[in-house]
């Protein structure tokens, strides 16, 4: 992976993860803040997806495509989350994020949200990510890129 100075990575590979997290190549660290409960004192799963955001960009910068903003050019084109326990604060989120699958122009990212209150898997989703130029438009994947994205 990249380094940014300045950048806190919050990341872990290798054995630091926890066994559920194994076969997942980067795992994004993510504190539940107390502000990201509602009113039936969860974590509320729009939440969830800004988690799962952050952690598609850890994956993004592991595999050396995303430094900046600017560096890469995407678009959301589906998103899913599956919700197996309720998250209360304090806790941290372990988000294993792996490639399902690439097509040519998409990428689909599955994530697994395990809980280190609980030592579980809480929650999983799917997302597929569209490469785009600087129009909106979808564009192919590059072979360099591709290989970036599925080496880990």
């Amino acid at each position: 992976m990249l380094k940014v100075d300045g950048v806190f990575e919050p990341i872990l590979m290798g054995d630091d993860r926890p066994k559920e997290l194994m076969d997942f190549p980067v795992v994004h660290v993510q504190p539940v803040a107390w502000g990201d409960m509602d009113g039936f004192n969860h974590v509320n799963n729009v939440v969830y997806y800004r988690y799962a955001e952050s952690a598609r960009i850890s994956y993004l910068r592991a595999t050396g495509l995303v430094q900046t903003r600017t560096d890469i050019s995407t678009i959301l084109a589906a998103n899913s989350c599956q919700y197996k326990r309720p998250v209360t604060y304090p806790d941290t989120l372990l988000v294993g994020v792996r490639v399902k699958s690439m097509g040519t122009t998409s990428v689909v990212f599955e994530k697994a949200f395990y809980s280190t209150a609980q030592s579980a898997i809480v929650a999983t989703a799917d997302a597929v990510m569209v490469k785009a130029d600087a129009d909106g438009k979808k564009m192919a994947w590059r072979d360099d890129e591709r290989q970036q994205l599925t080496h880990l």
